[in-house]
C-alpha cells in the first residue's frame, strides 16, 4: 500500500502545473529580451546598410567603370562622373560601348540613406585612381563615416 501511495504522490506532482512567480519570472526574462531587441534594432539595420554601401562602392560600380576603362582608355573624369556610366559623354560616342550599369530611368544609384555616390577623378585618397564613395549617415562628404574605396 505504501508503493501504492508514493505512486499517487508522484502523479500528483507530475501533474502540478506553473506557480504564479515562475509565470512571473519566465514573463519578466521574455520582457527584457524583447527590449533588448528593440533598442539594438538602429545598430543592426544601420550595420546592414553600411554593408550595402560597401558592396555597391567596391563591387557593382568598381566592376562598371573598369568596363568603361577598358573601352574609352581611361575613368571618366570628375565633371562627367558616373553618369558616364549611363549615357556617353560628349565626344567619346565612337569609343562608348555602354551602358555599363543598369539605370532605371537612367537615373543614378544612390546609397542607403537616398543621397547620389559620390566620384572624383583623379582621386584625392586613391591618387593613382579614382575615389568613389557613399556619404553615409551624416550625408556630408569628407567626414569619418564616408564609405569608399579606399
Amino acid at each position: 500500500m505504501n508503493t501504492n501511495k508514493n505512486h499517487l504522490t508522484q502523479i500528483q506532482r507530475a501533474r502540478r502545473g506553473f506557480t504564479l512567480l515562475e509565470i512571473l519570472i519566465a514573463v519578466a526574462i521574455v520582457g527584457m529580451l524583447v527590449g533588448l531587441a528593440v533598442t539594438n534594432t538602429d545598430k543592426i539595420l544601420g550595420q546592414s546598410q553600411e554593408g550595402v554601401a560597401k558592396l555597391f562602392v567596391n563591387e557593382s560600380l568598381k566592376t562598371s567603370l573598369v568596363r568603361y576603362r577598358i573601352d574609352l582608355g581611361d575613368y571618366p573624369s570628375t565633371d562627367e562622373g558616373i553618369k558616364a556610366l549611363i549615357t556617353a559623354p560628349e565626344g567619346k560616342a565612337d569609343r562608348w560601348r555602354g551602358p555599363y550599369m543598369d539605370a532605371k530611368g537612367g537615373n543614378l544609384p544612390v546609397d542607403p540613406w537616398g543621397q547620389a555616390y559620390q566620384y572624383r577623378y583623379p582621386g584625392t585618397r586613391n591618387t593613382e585612381s579614382f575615389d568613389l564613395f557613399s556619404t553615409g549617415r551624416d550625408k556630408a562628404a569628407d567626414t569619418p563615416d564616408d564609405i569608399g574605396n579606399w
